[in-house]
């Protein structure tokens, strides 16, 4: 018997994305819902619902989640895939009494295909180990690597890795702008980081934005940097190259190491599947 896992917010990128992948795994049954969340949809897609997984931006999780509850069961998990997860897992706590497991996918709704797809699970409040344990099982059945984490560490390491890359990278570009005695400087390097800064800070700028200051740890990080910056102003720029030269030394290696782990992570994960389907 399939479990019914319902995807709210199914006409955006991620929401469409899960509800294909998961739409080719006999074992589960996704249905679909998005705006204006009409009663009598909401009502037939909640019953019997092992999953809501909420597939919309965090500033709308709160409004969402009061439309939803009249017709959720207690036992229905509620998720999430925001990039930031301490806002929204107090949003879903608060206004939810059941069990609340929260997910950040790490990585978009078109990955390349050679990418390991590697997702956060945040066990929450009122949650079992079958509750958690379910939703890794919902992206281990498209050959997703998922490690558990809390909201703190979550998004602490996110400011760092997203955060900092994106509002370097505006402020950058934005101290280089509207000068056109630069124009005959620009350098193959500098049209490189600008072809790949471009969706960052053009059509997702204001995905971005909203992120970075609704991450609690962001203006830590930025100090920081402004840390690191003052070592620069002060001539002290081969500390910092020392520091930067770990993620092609040290950084490397442990990175490969971690890349072996995920890999068997990932073939025990597909074998459990396969098994699973005999």
């Amino acid at each position: 018997m399939s479990e019914r896992i319902v995807i709210a917010g199914c006409r955006g990128r991620m929401g469409a994305m899960l509800m294909e992948r998961l739409g080719k795994n006999p074992a589960f049954s996704p249905v679909g819902l998005d705006l204006p969340y009409e009663p009598a949809a909401m009502e037939e897609a909640c019953r019997g619902a092992r999953a809501v997984i909420l597939c919309i931006p965090a500033s709308a999780i709160a409004g969402t989640i009061e439309k939803l509850r009249p017709f959720m069961e207690p036992s229905t998990i509620l998720s999430d895939i925001t990039s930031v997860k301490e806002l929204p897992m107090r949003h879903m706590e608060r206004l939810w009494d059941g069990p609340v497991v929260g997910t950040h996918p790490l990585f978009g709704p078109v990955p390349a295909p050679d990418l390991e797809l590697r997702v956060t699970i945040v066990p929450g409040r009122n949650s079992s180990e079958e509750d958690v344990a379910f939703m890794e099982q919902v992206f281990r059945s498209f050959s997703c690597v998922t490690f558990r984490a809390t909201a703190e560490e979550h998004d602490m390491a996110e400011a760092r890795i997203q955060g900092m890359n994106f509002i370097t990278s505006a402020v950058y570009f934005a101290m280089t702008a509207e000068d056109p005695a630069l124009l005959p400087y620009i350098t193959p390097s500098f049209l490189r980081r600008m072809n790949s800064t471009e969706k960052q800070l053009m059509e997702d700028g204001a995905l971005f934005t909203w992120l970075f200051e609704a991450n609690p740890h962001s203006q830590a990080m930025v100090r920081q940097y402004r840390n690191l910056l003052s070592l620069a102003a002060a001539g002290d720029v081969d500390l910092i190259l020392h520091k930067a030269q770990w993620w092609w030394k040290e950084g490397e290696e442990k990175r490969k190491i971690h890349e072996e782990a995920r890999k068997v992570a990932l073939q025990s994960a597909r074998a459990g599947l396969k098994k699973g389907k005999k």
